[in-house]
């Protein structure tokens, strides 16, 4: 008998391993026919789904702090990052559709098993350190909303395992119109505020072109690489590779291509959402505290408490709350729907949502609560800028492996990315890298 090499039979839909995601791969109808928005709107969700990890808690601490300390300068930062998240959201949902595997099932079978297990907790540390940005900036939200105390907060945000668990008992699509209208809460949040700080054009505008401060200056590269680390998470990476595949497109070539056409759309809309909630945070930051000569401000309930006395209304700070609450509950879905595909694909072990929901909760509940009873509020702030560059250091550990899969036609047949792709996807790994080693240089010589 006749054996096809497993890359072959990736592409022919003879790996016998369950689908990604199990009952929910290919759950979710799509239109054959009709006008191309309406098929559009068949794939709108995953994209947006992928973009919540682009603007959780932990961008609000490097935000902050960044438009603080800096002004307009990380703007540039902010862009840079949100364009190589385009790119490497498309990459990971090209693998997705056109092998029909998710990244992490992909790793388990191009690797050796202590290779496999390597990356398999690295990503169990991205996910949880975006947990721990999740923690505290939902407990921090319930305080300044309703004054409970931050320890017992962190505390209460284990029960948010309810809210996807009742979600996903409605389908996927429940789940995702949670999700979307969470994120349209943010974005008017956040509209609002922009209106009411009325930033200098030319100011904001400026801040998009890069600067040499933002590598020579230590304290200026350490708060991009967080910057970064917080908009290109790594678990988003398995998280799209395998939500993309719920929709019911034609498994052959056609249908795979049409699919990839879609998914890449919706994910570059929802990613320039996350562009502007990102940007809007920092530039909020800049033109209130920066230009009111606050640059000490870094911590989120500082900004708080700062913004409605500097713009001079009330509501300011209410919407800033609200936002950030609505920040930290999205963020709960989509971590635990990563952390399921990650331990499913690389261990092939399948945990009930609540237990994995628990588990890496309780993890990351733990430093919250010593940190703030050792140090108070103040140490929490620190600990979630950290926690942003802990992810940056994952990232090589998730893009590399992408950028190879996507690249080799054995795997990926007739939908292997272009030439220019691929080299462009390459320079944005190794300058993923390079600037980790930097930081890591700076962070030995004392910088």
């Amino acid at each position: 008998m006749n054996v096809l090499p497993r890359d072959t039979a990736w592409r022919l839909g003879r790996v016998q391993d369950e689908p990604s995601l199990g009952a929910l791969n290919g759950s979710v109808a799509v239109q054959a026919g009709g006008s191309w928005l309406r098929r559009l709107m068949g794939f709108v969700g995953p994209g947006y789904m992928v973009a919540v990890g682009y603007m959780d808690p932990g961008n609000w601490a490097t935000d902050i702090a960044g438009g603080a300390q800096f002004g307009y300068t990380l703007l540039a930062v902010i862009l840079i990052s949100n364009l190589m998240a385009i790119v490497l959201q498309a990459l990971s949902a090209r693998l997705g559709i056109a092998t029909g595997r998710d990244l992490a099932q992909a790793c388990r079978d191009a690797y050796s098993r202590p290779v496999g297990l390597a990356l398999w907790l690295a990503c169990e540390a991205a996910i949880i350190a975006c947990d721990l940005a999740e923690v505290i900036g939902t407990a921090i939200a319930l305080k300044l909303l309703f004054g409970i105390p931050l320890t017992l907060g962190a505390v209460i945000t284990a029960l948010d395992v309810l809210v996807v668990l009742l979600l996903l008992r409605r389908g996927f699509r429940a789940l995702e119109a949670f999700v979307i209208g969470l994120l349209t809460v943010i974005f008017v949040c956040f509209a609002a505020q922009i209106a009411l700080a009325a930033p200098p054009i030319e100011a904001v505008l400026g801040g998009f072109i890069p600067s040499r401060e933002i590598v020579t200056n230590p304290a200026a590269l350490y708060i991009a690489i967080g910057i970064i680390g917080a908009t290109v998470m790594p678990h988003n990476l398995y998280l799209h590779s395998a939500i993309v595949q719920t929709r019911a497109y034609p498994r052959d070539l056609e249908g795979r291509r049409a699919a990839l056409r879609f998914a890449v759309t919706d994910s570059t809309v929802a990613l320039m959402l996350a562009l502007f909630v990102n940007a809007a945070i920092l530039i909020l930051a800049a033109s209130v505290f920066h230009a009111g000569g606050r640059t000490d401000v870094e911590e989120i309930e500082q900004a708080y408490e700062l913004l409605s006395p500097l713009l001079g209304a009330g509501i300011a700070s209410t919407l800033f709350a609200v936002a950030l609450l609505a920040s930290g509950l999205n963020s709960t879905v989509t971590a635990t729907l990563a952390g399921q595909i990650v331990m499913e694909g690389f261990l092939r072990l399948r945990l009930p949502n609540w237990a994995r929901r628990l588990v890496t909760r309780g993890i990351a509940i733990v430093p919250v609560v010593v940190v703030t009873a050792l140090y108070g509020d103040a140490g929490t702030a620190k600990l979630l800028v950290l926690s942003q560059v802990v992810l940056s250091m994952q990232l090589p550990f998730a893009v590399i492996p992408l950028v190879r899969f996507v690249s080799d036609p054995a795997k990926m047949g007739a939908l292997v990315v272009p030439g220019w792709l691929k080299w462009l996807s390459w320079a944005i790994a190794g300058l993923i890298v390079a600037l980790n080693v930097k930081l890591l240089a700076d962070t030995v010589m004392g910088g």
